[in-house]
């Protein structure tokens, strides 16, 4: 599994700011975690999901890519990080 955290500059406060994706190894996601500009976190797997967020319907682009567009920063992330997102996220 690869991680990855997405720093997303914009003016939006329904959108989130950083997005945290668990990625197989062709790309797809299998968990994300979206935090919101107020805090809010929401999340996806297979099985479940919160607010509007979503796993993505497509494999995610490379970090390449995403670093190639204005508004994004990418960043690999280790497993530890992104279970501390998720468990933040998913409690209660």
């Amino acid at each position: 599994m690869d991680y990855l955290h997405v720093h997303w500059r914009h003016d939006a406060a329904d959108a989130p700011a950083d997005i945290y994706s668990e990625l197989d190894d062709d790309r797809w996601e299998v968990r994300k975690v979206e935090a919101f500009p107020d805090g809010t976190l929401h999340y996806a797997d297979d099985w479940r999901s919160t607010g509007r967020t979503g796993l993505s319907e497509v494999p995610l682009p490379s970090f390449e890519e995403l670093a190639a567009q204005d508004a994004l920063t990418p960043t690999v992330i280790d497993a530890e990080e992104f279970e501390r997102m998720w468990a933040g996220a998913t409690k209660d």
